[in-house]
């Protein structure tokens, strides 16, 4: 895996997701180079092939000297607008254990107070490292996205990521720590439909582990996404491989939902944005 230095020319990004003002993307590139990622357009912009995703990382050695100069231009009435770290890229990959670029964002946002607010998302047990800094923001949210409960159909599309079980028993630390957490559960892996026991346990460990708010997302089929995805499905099993066909029907996005629905009344958990985030531009017809 290569890790690449660079200069970083802002720090601090408008954001183009619902509910999000800014965010903050330390590198570019991730290590875990899920088979679903939607980020992997992110190649583009350092000149690397789609298909090497996953196999290099370019550090942004400055973004936190930036981040603290932008953060310190901001106007007092945009102190109250919301922060995301990290939007295409896990802030907590591997390479965060030497460059401490999160870490240096979020010391600058404590030393602020910064009143608005702020949260991460990460597949990464890494984060627990950070408590300290999460306890002194006002108002702060962790998140760490769940696939699956390690199952062993899902655990093909995240081969180089930290086991489900470990993001859960984080989840468990943070809720223990007094910090504000969340699971995202996307992409909603489309097999869920023939075996919902899966989506079943997981809901179950989510809660166990105190998790009480969620976002869901239906799979993002996209044609760049799903070039990169259909070449790891084909050497999947005929149960995937069906399921895969599927999932971009209106029928099966329906099926899921219903599922979802179901399993979030029974734990009492609240659905982020009140219902799955969904991607109806990827969608084709059910063929007869």
């Amino acid at each position: 895996m290569r890790v690449i230095e660079m200069e970083a020319r802002s720090a601090l990004v408008k954001s183009g997701l619902g509910g999000v003002d800014y965010v903050v993307n330390p590198y570019t590139g991730c290590r875990f180079g899920c088979a679903y990622c939607y980020a992997t357009f992110m190649s583009r912009y350092v000149s690397e092939p789609v298909e090497e995703w996953g196999e290099y990382v370019y550090v942004k050695r400055n973004v936190v000297e930036l981040f603290e100069r932008e953060l310190a231009r901001m106007r007092p009435e945009r102190r109250t607008r919301s922060i995301f770290i990290s939007s295409v890229t896990d802030p907590y990959q591997g390479a965060e254990a030497k460059y401490r670029l999160t870490r240096g964002v979020l010391e600058a946002l404590a030393r602020e107070q910064y009143p608005g607010s702020v949260a991460v998302l990460t597949k990464s047990p890494m984060l627990l490292r950070d408590i300290d800094l999460f306890r002194e923001l006002p108002d702060f949210e962790a998140g760490l996205t769940v696939t699956s409960g390690e199952d062993e159909i899902s655990r093909w599309l995240e081969v180089h990521a930290p086991p489900p079980r470990r993001r859960i028993e984080a989840l468990r630390a943070l809720n223990e720590a007094g910090i504000r957490t969340y699971a995202f559960v996307g992409p909603l892996v489309p097999h869920f439909v023939e075996r919902s026991e899966l989506l079943e346990d997981l809901f179950a460990r989510l809660a166990e582990a105190g998790v009480r708010r969620v976002y869901v997302e239906h799979l993002n089929a996209k044609g760049y996404i799903r070039k990169r995805l259909d070449a790891v499905v084909a050497k999947q099993p005929e149960l995937v491989r069906a399921a895969y066909a599927e999932a971009r029907t209106r029928e099966h996005r329906a099926r899921l939902e219903q599922i979802v629905s179901e399993l979030i009344e029974r734990h009492g958990m609240e659905l982020r944005l009140g219902a799955v985030i969904d991607h109806p531009e990827s969608e084709t017809r059910r063929r007869p």
